[in-house]
């Protein structure tokens, strides 16, 4: 009979008792032990002969105390980690876990080390109780969790910064979100609306999504166009949060069962946000969209929205010209009118009077005459381009194309002596032609009015921090057409705390040009097909979008699934 007890063993004997090594192996430790005066568990670890998972065993086993993974150490709750101090907790990894009575529960790797356990219970005035778990593991969670409560005490002191406008202009009374008179019960909603706006706008988001499930709520942010969950508070706190958001966008607060729409305007130290709000009726509860305009704080320039320097200068060549119609085409989000509004931050002058007709207005730009869309009182697209003729503009911005009596008003703008900017929803460059003349534009009109079509999209790039070489499979080189290609080198982002674990941080574009020269333009005039016309554009040196983004990955910007999730395969 095996009379093996571990509690009175050393863990060299432990590990090799479990056959996890050999006698051999724990005396070669043990030499190095006596000049490196380390851990034995450390040293066997570094030599690779054991994992970290197999010594937070054995250790258990030789103290009796229950061992813990990783997973189960990040779902610990905030004001618990928040017991023990940053750096203390950093410096000798243990990390705060449960707290119950006068016992605290905390992680460590070496259970034995007195000197910690004392230091918490004066810091604490609670008494320790030790699970085990391995040196990463707890540097990682402590990573993820103290950023967490950083966060939450950053967002405290953020609330009591930003105020809240209520819905429509006409009557802005500010509600300060940190002093409003709201009663008991609705004061965790209110607090919870303001966390979640806040955290958006620290993010530098562009949309938050709540969401709710049949249990919980589910509150994402788009940050560099993917969503990321930031909370998942219990599915009872929705009406709350629902109410309160509607209260703030003056909605009706009665009506559950039909979608609304309402905007409210966020004031915090450094910006102005235009958050616009939209409700949606699904099963499980009211879904809340908020899109927030202007969060974004980069500055508008041409020069940083990702443009090769050869195509940069043909862009800038046209945007320059005295008239004719400059058209950006992509899906929504693709980026479109901060390239547009860039265009306009460049070419504005004394000399020459730029007017915007937008719905919405995303940025509000000094020395431009900007006009907001108004559909419900009748102020839309043509009804307002029609006032702006008898203005005398130089430059006319259309934030987007989509009937054809506005598609009318700016050909005819551009073919009397205007420069017009205006955005389309297509997939290329040649399928804007396309679009265009399906609206109903005669081809004459089109061919004569053109100047420059652009496609573009937007593309996450690698975070330059956690950036690492990779060879990539041989699957993926297939996808994206790059199998022979010799001597590239392929880069990606680990991922980490610092990226939302994407590996990803911040965006550029990729960009299709189609210039319309003499030859594209008969082609319009002959009403020919869109292949035509691409086969044209790529040998007058148009490069389309996917090989736009080949050459993000070739200067290691960006990644191969990036490109792929962003671009279709070219025909």
């Amino acid at each position: 009979m095996d009379n093996f007890n571990p509690q009175f063993q050393k863990i060299g004997d432990i590990l090799v008792h479990q056959k996890i090594i050999t006698s051999e192996q724990l005396s070669n430790a043990l030499t190095e032990q006596k000049s490196t005066k380390d851990k034995l568990g450390s040293i066997l670890i570094s030599q690779g002969t054991i994992t970290e998972e197999e010594l937070v065993n054995a250790y258990s086993m030789q103290c009796g105390h229950r061992s813990i993974t990783k997973d189960e150490m990040l779902k610990v709750e905030q004001s618990i980690v928040a017991l023990l101090p940053e750096d203390f907790a950093k410096e000798n990894n243990v990390l705060a876990l449960s707290k119950k009575d006068n016992y605290l529960a905390i992680a460590m790797e070496d259970p034995e080390d007195l000197s910690t356990l004392d230091s918490i219970r004066k810091l604490t005035n609670l008494s320790p109780e030790i699970l085990v778990a391995g040196r990463s593991s707890i540097k990682d969670a402590l990573e993820s969790l103290y950023e967490k409560v950083k966060k939450s005490g950053e967002v405290e002191s953020a609330i009591s910064k930003i105020s809240i406008v209520r819905g429509d202009e006409e009557n802005e009374d500010e509600l300060d979100l940190g002093s409003e008179n709201v009663s008991a019960e609705d004061a965790p909603f209110v607090k919870l609306v303001n966390l979640m706006l806040t955290e958006a706008i620290k993010e530098g988001s562009t949309d938050v999504h709540i969401e709710p499930g049949r249990d919980n709520v589910n509150v994402r942010i788009r940050i560099d166009g993917v969503l990321v969950t930031i909370m998942s508070p219990p599915i009872n706190s929705l009406n709350g949060m629902v109410t309160r958001i509607k209260i703030l966008s003056k909605l009706n607060i009665a009506e559950h069962r039909l979608p609304q729409d309402g905007r409210m305007k966020i004031k915090t130290d450094s910006k102005e946000i235009d958050v616009r709000v939209s409700i949606l009726p699904t099963v499980h509860g009211e879904k809340v969209v908020l899109r927030l305009l202007g969060s974004g704080g980069k500055t508008l320039t041409l020069s940083n929205l990702g443009f090769p320097d050869d195509k940069l200068k043909v862009f800038r060549k046209w945007i320059n010209q005295p008239y004719g119609m400059v058209i950006i085409s992509g899906p929504t989000g693709s980026g479109k009118s901060t390239t547009l509004y860039a265009s306009l931050m460049e070419i504005q002058s004394e000399g020459i009077n730029i007017t915007t007709v937008e719905d919405p207005v995303e940025y509000q730009i000094p020395g431009i005459n900007q006009v907001q869309m108004h559909d419900d009182i009748g102020l839309n697209f043509s009804a307002s381009l029609r006032s702006i003729l008898r203005q005398d503009p130089d430059v006319l911005l259309i934030g987007e194309i989509r009937d054809e009596e506005t598609a009318d008003i700016a050909v005819k703008f551009a073919l009397t002596g205007h420069l017009v900017f205006s955005t389309v929803h297509a997939n290329d460059a040649p399928s804007t032609i396309a679009r265009l003349l399906d609206l109903g534009i005669p081809p004459f009109l089109l061919g004569s009015s053109l100047n420059l079509i652009m496609a573009q999209r937007l593309i996450r790039t690698i975070d330059e921090n956690e950036k690492e070489e990779y060879t990539p499979s041989k699957n993926e080189l297939e996808r994206i057409g790059l199998l022979n290609e010799k001597n590239l080198k392929y880069f990606r982002g680990k991922p980490a705390t610092s990226n939302h674990n994407s590996g990803y941080k911040g965006r550029t574009a990729i960009h299709e040009i189609l210039e319309v020269t003499t030859d594209v333009r008969q082609l319009i005039y002959d009403n020919a097909s869109q292949l035509d016309m691409k086969k044209l554009a790529v040998k007058n040196g148009m490069t389309p979008l996917r090989e736009a983004g080949l050459n993000k990955i070739r200067n290691g910007s960006t990644t191969i699934e990036e490109i792929l999730r962003a671009t279709v395969e070219e025909n």
